[in-house]
């Protein structure tokens, strides 16, 4: 056994414990082994009931509100295991203060955490909170209701059935994130020429309505992804990446995101690929593999998800990940997905991939096409060249960001990034 994220070992009784205690009944159910060191070697407690007793004594007397848990005693090994699980009173402080894991250690939480327990708590999302202003104007949603469903005009009935006040019947955030004005970050937006450190173009919206943001965002990519061919008599539209997937991802990026921080959702546009970085990572209960197969249990934002979808732009019920999928059916190259616990990455490929870059160092890139990871020797031997030219390719690459370097020493290899 190792310690991890939701198990942690205790070769005996100290108060440290308690921190521990926290971070589960406040982030996730979890285990702790008493009797056990730290290497997960079976050293038993002596005594196990009475000890039981003080550990059940400990947590009653110290950790607010009391959580959730058991004890068992194995008599062969003399263990004792104290299940705590996740609790619906958040958040639950030891000495006043709030914990969460981190690996396999326990640290206390920052003030956002703290705020989104609270919250989840109160059973309340981000967005339902009061804004702090009751001189919001909605021009853009306006619009946007007129062109695509026909409304004449926005009124206060709307704004409610659109869930945009609280129950003290003032402006919430959500409300706040489609007026014309807020104070809330949203997307930088920058082109990339032949590296990382050639910026041809970068725009950045913040302070207005997410839905001007999500038309700015896609009126950038048609400047660049999309141009108009004549074959004999007819004009028709080419897209280098897929509309439809670039539409999904800004949309999912908008609704699905943390609003209770500052970071930008930032897509970055290279000749061939966009890469959308949303902040927050997938909401609690949901895991990668059901982001990816399209699923969706618990929405971090539900009333911005609704407006989204009554103005057609999302599916309610899915993340538009299987939408994305769709729009690169027979496609050689399939968009790839990302999730950490910061944040969500989406990479959309171009249909067909023209590479700004030498003769040479395309050469390189067609030898790791199809998903091929190579090591410099491999990819030498297969071009004819010196191990030196070779190495200056890859590192001119590497640094434009066209590839990424995976491991190091001997063991190093290459792959389109």
């Amino acid at each position: 056994m190792k310690e991890g994220r939701n198990l942690e070992f205790k070769r005996e009784v100290t108060n440290t414990f308690l921190k521990t205690v926290s971070a589960f009944a406040n982030f996730g159910t979890g285990k702790i082994l008493f009797g056990v060191d730290d290497d997960g070697n079976n050293v038993g407690i002596e005594d196990g009931e009475n000890v039981s007793l003080a550990i059940e004594n400990k947590i009653n007397d110290s950790i607010r509100p009391k959580p959730e848990y058991s004890i068992s005693i194995n008599n062969k090994t003399k263990i004792i295991t104290l299940d705590v699980f996740e609790g619906k009173d958040k958040p639950y402080f030891y000495k006043g203060k709030a914990y969460r894991r981190s690996d396999t250690a326990t640290i206390e939480t920052d003030h956002v955490e703290l705020k989104r327990l609270v919250l989840e708590g109160s059973n309340l999302n981000f967005e339902e909170l009061a804004c702090g202003s009751n001189q919001l104007t909605f021009d853009y949603l306006e619009k946007k209701l007129k062109e695509i469903l026909g409304v004449s005009k926005l009124t206060d009935d709307i704004l409610r059935t659109f869930g945009f006040y609280n129950e003290e019947k003032q402006y919430n955030i959500a409300a706040a994130l489609f007026a014309d004005e807020n104070k809330y970050s949203g997307i930088d937006m920058a082109r990339f020429g032949n590296s990382i450190s050639e910026i041809m173009d970068r725009e950045t919206y913040s302070g207005i309505s997410v839905l001007k943001q999500y038309d700015m965002a896609v009126a950038m990519y048609e400047r660049y992804y999309q141009y108009d061919k004549i074959d004999g008599i007819e004009r028709r539209k080419v897209e280098i990446i897929p509309e439809k997937a670039f539409r999904e991802a800004v949309a999912n990026a908008l609704v699905h995101r943390t609003w209770d921080n500052n970071p930008y959702i930032r897509i970055s546009m290279f000749p061939d690929k966009i890469e959308i970085a949303s902040p927050g990572g997938l909401t609690k209960g949901l895991t990668k593999e059901e982001y990816i197969n399209g699923f969706i249990s618990d929405l971090r934002n539900p009333i911005v998800a609704n407006v989204f979808f009554r103005l057609r732009l999302i599916e309610m019920f899915g993340t538009g990940i299987k939408r994305i999928k769709e729009a690169y059916n027979g496609a050689t190259r399939q968009p790839s997905f990302e999730v950490t616990d910061n944040a969500v990455f989406v990479v959309l490929p171009a249909f067909t991939t023209t590479y700004e870059i030498t003769t040479d160092n395309k050469k390189v890139m067609e030898v790791l096409e199809d998903g091929m990871r190579l090591s410099s020797s491999e990819i030498a031997d297969k071009l004819d060249w010196s191990k030196a030219k070779t190495i200056r390719a890859l590192n001119t690459l590497h640094t434009s960001g066209y590839i990424k370097r995976i491991g190091n020493g001997r063991g190093t290899t290459y792959s389109i990034n």
